[in-house]
């Protein structure tokens, strides 16, 4: 798929505009994106708090997701973010100014929905132009900002169609055309690519992305996918029960993460139940119930010997070696599975747990079978204890 390469004069507008209506962003700074930040909000519904006292500074043009399962508080803590739920406690900020009591239309905001929401008796440029004509901007220059921004979503040549003659990402399309027509300085996207399939999902999910590169939107993202979120995302706040466990890198998230929760949420996990012989200022030595001796690295300053603790090892970070390979440990094959240039092998420790195993696809000769011993081995940078 090409790259998305913006058309000098929508590049041109992004930094000076002279005919964008008023909203809460106020005057356009160098970045496209304001900057917002949630302080102490709550929303209960009843006795349950959907979102529980969270705070989170967004800084401007960053895309931040929102990911975490069902019933998480991650929707939730969106709407009120576009205004469409109120807040029994906090403040919602943007470029330092609250809008905890503006309706979601004079937010400024851009929104995508799950569902498209397209006007089926409207063209593609015409449901694009819709919420400029709200506003009030000219024809000639409705025209000129509809094209463009369809052009960039690759649509140009579909301005004519209506939504019922679009393929499911072709309207996705449309529905993110119309969110930023307005050159909107935060954009709200709420599990936008969930009703599509695996491989137009990952196409779209570059778009966005380059969208996002060559805008410079803030953008606030709410996904239940740690794929998604993982390729898409500068940052990842992690939700589970209405508060956020965890905030970082897509990097630091999957490699460190900070709980058990976290660990298995955020991609495949091996969790090791180990005991802390000793404790060093980075990194531990450690010794599994099966009695196997390793190192792991560790960020908490408390940690001491003694300690039982639980050890993420990421499933492609251990490794099949030879026999007799010092600090292996010998496991039982239990399954394996072809994934393409993937494969998959589930192993019996001897202490009677299991372990994922993901590497690249032998030679058929050389592939492990079920019941045969496997030696595995992993660095103590592959293995982090959790806290």
């Amino acid at each position: 798929m090409s790259s998305l390469v913006l058309p000098v004069s929508l590049r041109s507008m992004a930094a000076a505009s002279h005919d964008e209506p008023a909203s809460i962003a106020g005057s356009r700074a160098t970045t496209l994106g304001s900057r917002i930040d949630l302080r102490g909000v709550s929303r209960r519904f009843g006795r349950v708090a959907a979102v529980d006292d969270v705070d989170l500074a967004i800084e401007p043009g960053e895309f931040v997701t929102l990911l975490g399962p069902s019933g998480s508080g991650k929707s939730t803590l969106l709407a009120a973010v576009a205004g469409f739920s109120p807040i029994d406690e906090g403040d919602i900020l943007v470029d330092g100014r609250s809008v905890r009591d503006l309706p979601p239309h004079r937010r400024g905001f851009g929104m995508v929905f799950q569902h498209y929401a397209l006007f089926p008796h409207m063209s593609v440029a015409q449901n694009v132009a819709f919420a400029l004509r709200m506003e009030g901007l000219g024809r000639a220059q409705s025209a000129r900002r509809v094209g463009e921004t369809l052009e960039l979503l690759h649509m140009g040549e579909h301005a004519s169609r209506k939504p019922a003659q679009l393929s499911g990402g072709q309207q996705q399309r449309v529905a993110i055309a119309r969110a930023i027509v307005r050159r909107p300085r935060v954009v709200l996207m709420d599990e936008p690519l969930s009703a599509l399939d695996r491989r137009l999902r990952e196409a779209i999910q570059i778009e966005i992305r380059a969208l996002h590169r060559t805008l410079g939107t803030t953008i606030v993202f709410v996904t239940h996918d740690q794929g998604e979120a993982l390729a898409l995302s500068d940052r990842i706040a992690v939700l589970d029960h209405g508060r956020i466990v965890q905030l970082g890198t897509p990097a630091t998230l999957y490699r460190a993460p900070a709980s058990d929760f976290v660990a298995r949420f955020v991609g495949e996990s091996n969790l090791l139940d180990a005991t802390v012989l000793e404790a060093r200022q980075d990194h531990a030595v450690l010794e599994s119930r099966a009695g196997h001796r390793f190192e792991a690295q560790h960020a908490d300053p408390a940690l001491a010997a003694g300690r039982a603790v639980k050890v993420l090892v990421r499933p492609e970070r251990m490794a099949l070696v030879p026999a007799g390979t010092p600090g292996s440990l010998v496991a039982t094959v239990v399954s394996t599975v072809f994934l393409g240039e993937i494969l998959r092998i589930d192993a019996r420790l001897p202490d009677g747990g299991t372990v994922q195993v993901r590497c690249l696809d032998p030679l058929d000769a050389l592939r492990p079978v079920v019941g045969q011993p496997v030696h595995l081995h992993w660095r103590a940078s592959d293995a982090w204890v959790l806290q």
